[in-house]
């Protein structure tokens, strides 16, 4: 099939990343005005001692919520597409109650790990008896909120409009029960209580619009069992493995950074590394954005021959070196004043973790489309071989720079992981588009 550049299947796909990625960030652009206030109430608030616990206790959750959860949307996204393409809408019903089944499972396997933690390391995270079952039920808050499913249902039907607006639900209520807080708890326990009435606010509003988009789309909910989704789609539990594996570990490095943090150098240390790691994740928030966006049209576009995977995903690397290059020069020009505006002058010493972070995140920006080719060119087990293997570096330089440095030195271990990444992640995607 002879391909044109800008046009036929590249060129549409291209097109629907760039409008869909736009209805992400326009979400996300009302989140990241929201959480520079809530980030103000809540730091200049608790301080950075308690901001510290705080920080600790987030990271604890989203560390069990990492591990036990599997990113089912690409379950949905990628075996749905054949069933929703052959109007076979039951199938497409049980792949969407297997994933469910996955979600359910993992809520229950998170909230007992969530309670094994508090009782072991409660001490080490801060946390002292009278808090221990407000975190535990934060945590169980954390884990029946996993919205995978509905996301990939949302995904698979290119309402990337609706699945941002409710996206925005976290922002918004993080910023309203932050407000509440202040008024009528200005503690840990009140602040916990905001996040998870966002993370409630967000779920109920993402499951609302999923059923509504895939209404009389999405089959029958109770032809056949939930568990034929196995044999009715191969690869499917190898899919599932892959991505529940190589998301953890991707996660896992950044949410254990804080934790050891916290642990070398206390409380105040790992409550300036999370400051500086959510910054700098906010400005680069178009990384996960655009990986979104490319995984659903490189699954697509697989289907019209490598000459349009290849044009798609060269024109993918080039808006992700722009947005790169564009977003080092906004952290190196307003991040400094821009951490004294949210936080105050307490938490201007991790100015240099923010440099130092917002640098490799956008390195994992610029290589952005070399996971999401890979998973759509059914080499999942690759690109966790890659990300375990960056993940034990991150670890490790950690472990090595954390005891010389401090907290530079775990950002310092960040820039080198996302750095390695890159190189392994690159040289796989470009030997995958020319096999």
């Amino acid at each position: 099939m002879m391909f044109k550049r800008g046009s036929g299947a590249a060129g549409d796909g291209f097109a629907r990343i760039l409008a869909n990625t736009g209805w992400l960030l326009g979400g996300k652009g009302v989140g990241a005005v929201l959480s520079l206030a809530y980030l103000a109430i809540v730091t200049r608030t608790l301080g950075v001692a308690d901001f510290g616990r705080f920080a600790l206790v987030l990271s604890a959750a989203n560390v069990i919520k990492t591990l036990v959860s599997f990113d089912s949307w690409q379950i949905v996204v990628r075996y749905g597409q054949p069933h929703l393409t052959d109007g076979n809408g039951d199938a497409l019903n049980r792949v969407l109650r297997f994933c469910i089944l996955i979600d359910l499972a993992s809520a229950v396997a998170g909230g007992l790990i969530a309670a094994a933690i508090i009782l072991l390391f409660g001490d080490l995270l801060g946390i002292g008896p009278d808090m221990g079952w407000q975190v535990w039920a934060f945590c169980m808050v954390m884990m029946v909120t996993i919205r995978s499913s509905p996301t990939g249902i949302l995904r698979l039907f290119d309402r990337f409009d609706s699945a941002a607006f409710a996206e925005t639900m976290i922002p918004v209520g993080r910023m309203i029960g932050a407000a509440v807080a202040l008024a009528v708890m200005p503690d840990i326990s009140g602040f916990l209580i905001a996040w998870a009435f966002a993370e409630l606010l967000c779920a109920i509003s993402y499951w609302y619009l999923a059923l509504k988009v895939g209404r009389g789309r999405i089959g029958n909910w109770r032809t056949g069992r939930a568990l034929d989704a196995r044999t009715e789609n191969p690869g499917i539990i190898g899919f599932l493995t892959a991505t529940n594996l190589q998301t953890s570990l991707s996660s896992i490095g950044q949410q254990v950074a804080v934790l050891i943090v916290g642990g070398f150098v206390g409380p105040a240390g790992a409550g300036l590394y999370r400051l500086a790691n959510q910054l700098a994740n906010s400005l680069t928030k178009i990384s996960s954005l655009l990986s979104r966006s490319i995984f659903v049209e490189l699954s697509r576009t697989n289907s019209h021959g490598k000459e349009a995977l290849s044009a798609l995903f060269r024109r993918t690397n080039r808006l992700a070196l722009l947005a790169g290059a564009v977003i080092i020069g906004l952290i190196v020009t307003i991040g400094h004043p821009l951490l004294g505006l949210i936080a105050g002058q307490d938490f201007l010493p991790a100015y240099p973790l923010l440099l130092m972070l917002g640098v490799a995140a956008c390195i994992d920006l610029i290589g952005v489309s070399y996971r999401p080719l890979l998973m759509a060119t059914d080499r999942a087990g690759l690109s966790l071989r890659i990300t375990f293997v960056a993940t034990l570096l991150l670890l490790g330089a950690q472990a090595a720079l954390l005891p010389l440095y401090g907290t530079k030195g775990a950002a310092m271990a960040n820039v080198a992981a996302a750095l390695a990444g890159f190189a392994m992640m690159g040289l796989a995607s470009r030997r995958a588009m020319r096999m």
